[in-house]
């Protein structure tokens, strides 16, 4: 599923336009990058968690030359999945 079938079934489901769904799936989107950004987490219950990991700095290597780099520590956005969502997904 894109974002433009996305829209359609949330406009489908709630019974709005589909400018109003898009306005809706937006915020929401905003909304998760704002708070993953101050490095909070943002829980949906029954569907799961959104939270900043942390990845350590490591090497690896250039797959062209075979070179050995070094890649830096970096913060990645992650999900955990809640119960009721790896139940319906089961």
């Amino acid at each position: 599923m894109n974002k433009s079938e996305l829209i359609d079934s949330i406009a489908k489901e709630a019974d709005i336009s589909k400018a109003a769904a898009t306005r809706a799936l937006d915020g929401a989107v905003k909304a998760v990058k704002t708070a993953l950004k101050k490095g909070g987490e943002v829980t949906l219950v029954g569907f799961g968690t959104f939270y900043v990991g942390k990845r350590a700095a490591r090497s690896g290597r250039n797959p062209r030359t075979g070179a050995t780099i070094k890649i830096k520590a970096a913060r990645v956005p992650k999900f955990r999945a809640g119960k009721a969502l790896k139940d319906a997904v089961n």
